[in-house]
């Protein structure tokens, strides 16, 4: 044999060598923090800290789950993480608030991570729809607060069916949503701004950066209408946002504008907020239903203040359409009962001039306000859809108006028997608004109307949508 090739041969097993260290060292690395964090999790959990679980086939949800931590850390909460491998109900029910960054693989399987996890899932909901009283079990995550975070490919059948099947699996349990899945599409950065909205508001931070910039055309703000005049609750202003010249984007009812606000003296901020869009794309324009916010010392909120009161008439606005595929309406003519308070309405009003535009008339509105003398947004659009049938049923209820006061969920229970009717006409139902006190207001009321597994059956077929914020 040459030299050469001798040389070449020391070459390859020098390289292999070097492989099968790093290899090595790789893995040692990885087991060291494994039991690093497993000794985190067997060490007492202060009563405040919040847990991010993780499943993962590539390592991306990994790496989600370690910036989600990193936002919440920013707004000064107590995190851990840790695999969902490492976890089992006992290590679940010690954390008041969990949040789950949750991968499918292939036909919405789970991770093999989790495949451990999974089994754990399903022979506890074996053993919870046991018929037999003695083996019948408490749930276990009662006093949970939790939010799943699903990614997957849309490509798929079962797209983000092992999340799905997760937050299902909590519900059985006991646990209570912080707020909806949030569903992501190969990476979609639209969605996982959603969600980094959500981590803000858990935060009690609204000026967490974005993971990603995002990319934002430039609108211009047409015209801001107060709608409520010396009411008790902030100023809520319609705006209109006028395209760029001659693009206009095409959206859905249901779909979401983020905007990216900008400093009093006009530099961009880091940060975006999310506002459901009010009009569609034949309406010529964006309309926005946005209420002035203002913090504990008085200061003007980041989103609200630019829209409300920073940007004047004629100033540029950095706005992009996100799909909010989970909120558009239905495309037979099923009824369709449309529920919301506040600014929610305009999610709503954008639902309601669909129906209209394909003939749907068989809707019916449950609205909440303040006072009726002040807060009774949009009602000349609601007097017009009544007078020409798009709005087959009203019902608005003002909390002020009375001593007692009197929320849409009150008036959701007084008027059962007319839910569970049109429900069984085939109804779907819509909720849009606050989702402090309202979403779970009207969620534990409708539960209590249609029962706790009808009204799971109708999210599963998408006969029961919210846009909650």
């Amino acid at each position: 044999m040459s030299l050469t090739r001798l040389i070449a041969a020391a070459c390859v097993v020098g390289l292999w060598l070097l492989l099968c260290l790093w290899a090595w060292r790789r893995a040692r690395r990885h087991e060291a923090q494994q039991a690093q964090a497993l000794h985190a999790l067997n060490a007492p959990t202060p009563e405040d800290t919040l847990l991010v679980a993780f499943a993962t086939q590539t390592g991306y949800a990994e790496a989600l789950a370690g910036q989600t931590a990193d936002s919440l850390r920013a707004g000064g909460l107590t995190v851990r993480v840790a695999a969902l491998d490492q976890l089992d109900l006992t290590r679940l029910s010690a954390y008041r608030r969990i949040l789950f960054v949750a991968s499918t693989y292939g036909e919405g399987d789970p991770p093999d991570a989790a495949a451990a996890f999974a089994g754990q899932m399903q022979a506890r909901s074996v053993t919870a729809a046991s018929p037999s009283a003695t083996t019948r079990t408490a749930p276990a995550l009662a006093g949970t607060q939790y939010a799943v975070l699903a990614l997957g490919d849309s490509e798929y059948a079962r797209f983000c069916g092992f999340g799905h099947r997760l937050d299902d699996w909590l519900h059985a349990q006991g646990a209570t949503p912080l707020f909806d899945l949030v569903e992501v599409d190969n990476g979609d950065p639209a969605a996982l701004r959603h969600w980094q909205h959500h981590l803000g508001l858990l935060a009690g931070r609204s000026d967490l950066p974005d993971w990603q910039a995002p990319v934002y055309d430039t609108w211009r703000l047409a015209d801001r209408h107060l709608m409520n005049p010396q009411s008790q609750g902030g100023p809520c202003y319609l705006l209109t946002l006028t395209p760029p010249a001659g693009d206009m984007p095409q959206w859905a009812a249901g779909d979401i504008a983020e905007i990216g606000p900008r400093h009093e003296r006009g530099g961009p901020v880091q940060a975006h907020r999310e506002y459901s869009i009010a009009s569609l794309p034949q309406d010529g324009a964006i309309q926005l239903l946005v209420r002035q916010m203002r913090g504990a010392d008085g200061g003007l909120g980041l989103g609200s203040g630019w829209l409300t009161h920073i940007a004047q008439a004629g100033d540029d606005i950095e706005l992009r359409v996100r799909a909010n595929r989970n909120f558009h309406v239905p495309e037979d003519g099923r009824p369709l009962i449309l529920v919301g308070n506040g600014t929610g309405l305009a999610g709503l009003r954008a639902l309601i001039k669909a129906r209209r535009a394909a003939g749907h008339r068989r809707n019916w509105l449950v609205f909440g306000e303040r006072n009726a003398a002040h807060d009774s947004f949009c009602q000349e659009d609601i007097d017009a859809w009544r007078q020409d049938g798009t709005l087959e049923r009203v019902d608005a209820v003002y909390s002020r108006d009375q001593p007692q006061r009197r929320y849409v969920q009150h008036l959701l229970r007084e008027q059962a028997g007319a839910v569970r009717s049109w429900v069984d006409a085939g109804a779907a139902i819509y909720v849009c608004g606050s989702l402090q006190g309202m979403a779970g207001g009207v969620d534990a009321a409708l539960q209590d109307i249609l029962g706790d597994d009808r009204l799971q059956a109708m999210q599963h077929g998408g006969r029961y949508r919210r846009d909650v914020y």
